[in-house]
């Protein structure tokens, strides 16, 4: 990984846990209203249908924040599972996305991976949901980049150029860094190099975890403190 400058990352899954945050935060809104529910398989059908309606969202002509996005979603979540919350409490849900948890190692590595690079957000989070949330999980980045910036969403291609044409960085001395094969074969679909996080947790104990997308230079790693190391030269990756 020689000559490497710039580190992006994706937020959601990669540097903090959604779907622990999530069910916490949903149990804790409907107990106020009374209403009881397995929240693991709501949150997790939440956050299936949020890719497909980011990509119906990147054809229209005007675009939309996510949080507009997940209100529309959670919406059809909840009318699917037969679970009635009053409008504020869901809006409770969606604002919740502002509060999820890092990942252990998310400060520590992120912390130790800036003395050596520049770090910014990659993600499909809007800039105002993007400040609040690494405000509320104690993360340092030097810059936050959204999909925003570029009107649209992971993973056009636009979004990562944009990235790197506003750090003023080739795309070749950027890294991509997430925990999902989809966002990192789109980066490198353009030249960023791919770096993989695994997230064996990321929905919950017990299901599979998603495995590092077969990409010619893609480093594999179990964790940001471990990415560290390797980009420090003390040790390899997982493969």
């Amino acid at each position: 990984m020689t000559g490497l400058r710039v580190l992006l990352f994706d937020v959601f899954g990669t540097l903090v846990d959604w779907r622990s945050s999530l069910i916490g935060i949903a149990a804790a809104a409907a107990a106020g209203e009374g209403v009881q529910a397995d929240w693991a398989p709501v949150v997790d059908d939440w956050r299936r249908a949020y890719q497909p309606a980011l990509d119906q969202a990147r054809t229209e002509a005007t675009w939309r924040d996510l949080d507009t996005i997940q209100r529309e979603t959670l919406a059809s979540v909840l009318a699917w599972h037969h679970i009635t919350l009053s409008a504020a409490a869901q809006e409770t849900l969606v604002r919740g996305w502002r509060q999820l948890r890092p990942w252990p190692d998310s400060q520590a590595g992120l912390d130790r991976l800036r003395r050596r690079h520049v770090t910014a957000t990659l993600s499909n989070g809007h800039l105002a949901l993007l400040a609040d949330l690494l405000r509320f999980a104690g993360l340092r980045v030097d810059a936050l980049l959204s999909a925003q910036l570029a009107a649209s969403y992971k993973p056009a291609p636009e979004v990562y150029r944009t990235a790197v044409r506003l750090l003023d960085c080739p795309p070749g001395e950027a890294g991509m860094v997430a925990a999902h094969p989809t966002d990192l074969i789109a980066a490198a679909a353009v030249g960023l190099r791919p770096i993989f996080v695994r997230r064996p947790l990321e929905w919950g104990p017990g299901r599979e975890p998603d495995r590092p997308p077969a990409l010619d230079g893609l480093v594999d790693t179990a964790g940001l403190d471990q990415l560290a190391e390797v980009l420090d030269g003390q040790r390899p990756g997982c493969g």
